[in-house]
């Protein structure tokens, strides 16, 4: 199962989930919402009409690190998408902004 994971590089939850990632030598591939306006645009639409962020805004995070599954599952928890992707490692930085 493939992993997506929408995030953006000064986010220091993104770039701690992506180095954990990558010292368990688990791929992913990582969406960068502030790369431009379309990407942003994209990421938006989908935490507006998304159900997993009304906590996020409610509080007036952001919502990222957002893990996407190749099987259409969301979630803001690494460890549940690790879970499901069957891979035993587990991250211990669960945060987001």
């Amino acid at each position: 199962m493939k992993l997506l994971i929408f995030g953006m590089e000064p986010c220091i939850h993104c770039r701690q989930a992506k180095a954990f990632l990558d010292a368990e030598n688990i791929p992913y591939m990582f969406f960068d919402i502030t790369e431009s306006t379309a990407n942003m645009k994209k990421f938006l639409k989908l935490r507006d009409t998304s159900e997993l962020f009304e906590d996020v805004k409610k509080e007036g995070r952001i919502g990222v690190p957002c893990f996407k599954l190749s099987d259409g599952t969301m979630t803001l928890n690494l460890n549940e998408a690790l879970e499901k992707m069957g891979v035993e490692a587990r991250y211990t930085e669960e945060t987001q902004c």
